[in-house]
């Protein structure tokens, strides 16, 4: 017996080894979202022993790769921003979310639980940015309506890839829902003369900003901080209808042989502690109440702390609306608002 007891004991360990040496695959982007998420993973491998594998690339096409290797996922983790992460679980891709195995996600904003298969760590802001020493003194953007005024005339830049930010505040200075976006095209269209560029990539649109052709653009807001870090004298603004929230998420790979520990990461991924460290890195807002950001990074414009303010602050459309909704923007948007 004490044989057959040391023999389960060696199996045991064996298998706890197995574990240590094995790896988990993260699906995240490159660049310094790469290093946010090399925060958790860090703290994952300190955790648990098991390394943690990064496989980078842009939003869509990891999408299409996860479709094509559907029967054998290369990954078991995806960071990807909340509509496309409804495209994925919609198509099959994701495997349910056990609630109860994360059990950080309860003290969440409710918000952040985005549906069975996909849960937020931490939202952005899309909002208007200015050159204040090429913009009048006094100047301000109280509100998106601002970017109408004919003072604006050939100031604007806009991003080229997701036209949802404008289209959205158009409808809420509309009054109408972001669905009966038709509504507002003719107001889009007399925004025209106000644009003076199109911008492809964060790079651009700092450079864009840095040479003053488009001394007020719709910016990402953690790209406005950077500017400010550069120290370009760009103020950046959250009008009174709100800031349009971009949400990143995670979700387990649809077939992953490593549920149990991909839980493990994401129940990592949303402790306050982790979350404060990923957003006083990125400058973003923590979806816990609990995740106290350093008081500088807290006070920045388009940073939220508390469910009030992103009630007041933020407007947030569903996964599944933006999703459904962002093809037709983009061809519309290309056909009358880009030439």
């Amino acid at each position: 017996m004490k044989k057959l007891a040391l023999a389960v004991g060696t199996l045991a360990l064996l298998a706890t080894g197995a574990q240590a040496q094995d790896k988990l695959v993260v699906s995240t982007w490159g660049g310094n979202w790469k290093e946010g998420v090399q925060i958790v993973g860090d703290e994952f491998t300190k955790r648990t022993g098991v390394e943690v594998e990064y496989i980078t690339g842009g939003t869509l096409d990891r999408l299409a790769k996860a479709k094509v290797a559907r029967d054998n996922p290369e990954s078991d983790l995806i960071n990807t921003t909340a509509h496309v992460g409804y495209l994925y679980h919609s198509d099959g891709l994701m495997e349910k979310l056990d609630y109860s195995k994360i059990p950080n996600a309860d003290a969440l904003y409710p918000m952040a639980k985005r549906s069975d298969y996909t849960v937020s760590d931490y939202v952005y802001v899309y909002t208007p940015a200015f050159r204040t020493d090429q913009m009048p003194e006094g100047f301000k953007i109280d509100s998106w309506e601002v970017l109408w005024d004919e003072s604006m005339k050939g100031k604007l830049g806009l991003p080229d890839f997701d036209p949802s930010h404008i289209i959205i505040a158009a409808t809420k200075l509309a009054g109408v829902t972001p669905e009966e976006w038709e509504q507002v095209t003719d107001k889009l269209i007399a925004l025209k003369p106000n644009i003076k560029a199109f911008y492809q990539s964060d790079a651009t649109s700092q450079n864009l900003m840095r040479t003053g052709e488009t001394p007020v653009q719709v910016l990402l807001n953690i790209n406005g901080y950077h500017l400010e870090k550069l120290d370009m004298p760009v103020k950046i603004e959250v009008p009174k209808e709100g800031a349009v929230v971009g949400l990143d998420v995670w979700g387990i790979n649809a077939g992953s042989k490593k549920k149990e520990l991909a839980e493990q990461f994401l129940n990592i991924a949303l402790e306050p502690e982790i979350l404060a460290k990923l957003c006083n890195f990125h400058k973003c807002s923590p979806m816990s109440p609990d995740a106290k950001l350093d008081p500088e990074i807290a006070a920045l414009p388009g940073i939220f702390t508390s469910a009030e303010q992103i009630e007041k602050e933020a407007i947030i459309l569903d996964d599944k609306t933006y999703a459904t909704l962002l093809p037709q923007w983009k061809v519309w948007f290309t056909e009358n608002m880009m030439y």
